[in-house]
């Protein structure tokens, strides 16, 4: 059985599961287990308690962009950001907030049900911040702005992929099964954006510039900078030449390096993404931290 919450269908009824709990509990990550006190991801059951198990029901985001927050309120913190066209595992809806995880990445929060329909496989990717004309014409109102990393699905017109809400020029997007090479590359289209806590799209946070570089280029990699200091590429040791495209991690915070000297990356001090000599920023740390530089990674692939 299934009930419509907010014109989202879901289902009030689901399968029963049989369950056998025992032995020891584990801790885990709320950032990417969705567990609540009242509610968790049936995939998770034979792991943890909960008094109430769901199915994901899969959705994406049709908005230009949504941010991921840590609780039901607009006025909540951001944790991450849903771009367009993302998948987003819904558990649960009410209030005019759906709570579950992102495709991408699995991270847990709240996005606006409003910004949220049924899924798309998407054909496309835009390349860096894109305009959605009104018509097959670069002279046509543009109808939105779609970030860096948004997944689009639509038909060649032309120089032209139409898309639902319009039309998008097609060197402003690659084909979804092809990917680039150079995350650095990718990284330098950002330079000069803002810089926004949890942001993955027109504004970006350290860690968010860092995935969505590595995700163009084909390579998964968690959302902050913690997970992402064990699960990106291999360790460094202290005495190795930096080269382009390592990742170097301080305090808090990531960046990739765009040569063996200098850094790019989406910091707090400039409030935007920016390069600079990475001797700059351990400077600027070495009054406040005794370790500046916290791990030196390498993507060998």
């Amino acid at each position: 059985m299934h009930q419509t919450i907010a014109g989202v269908k879901v289902a009030s009824s689901p399968e029963r599961k049989s369950v056998k709990l025992d032995g020891t509990s584990h801790s885990y990550d709320p950032r990417v287990r969705a567990i609540r006190a009242d509610l968790a991801d049936v995939a998770l059951a034979d792991l943890y308690f909960a008094p109430h198990y769901a199915a994901p029901v899969a959705r994406n985001c049709t908005a230009a962009s949504a941010m991921l927050r840590g609780a039901p309120d607009a006025a909540a913190s951001a944790v991450s950001e849903l771009l367009h066209g993302e998948a987003f595992h819904m558990l649960d809806a009410r209030s005019g907030w759906a709570w579950g995880y992102c495709g991408h990445d699995h991270y847990v929060g709240y996005v606006p049900l409003d910004a949220l329909g049924e899924p798309v496989a998407p054909t496309h990717v835009t390349r860096g911040v894109t305009p959605v004309f009104a018509a097959a014409d670069i002279k046509t109102p543009v109808q939105q702005m779609l970030p860096a990393g948004a997944r689009v699905s639509g038909t060649a017109e032309g120089d032209f992929l139409a898309v639902d809400d319009g039309f998008v020029h097609q060197r402003h997007v690659r084909a979804i099964d092809d990917t680039e090479h150079d995350w650095v590359a990718v990284a330098e289209r950002y330079l000069g954006a803002p810089y926004v806590w949890g942001g993955r799209g027109l504004g970006v946070d350290c860690s968010g510039l860092v995935q969505m570089a590595l995700a163009a280029c084909g390579i998964a990699a968690p959302r902050d900078t913690d997970q992402q200091t064990e699960a990106i590429g291999e360790a460094l040791g202290d005495n190795a030449a930096l080269r382009r495209g390592d990742i170097i991690f301080f305090p808090g915070h990531v960046g990739l390096m765009v040569d063996g000297e200098r850094l790019i990356h989406a910091n707090a001090h400039a409030m935007a993404v920016t390069i600079e000599p990475l001797d700059d920023v351990v400077a600027r740390l070495r009054d406040t931290h005794e370790q500046p530089v916290t791990g030196r990674r390498r993507i060998t692939t």
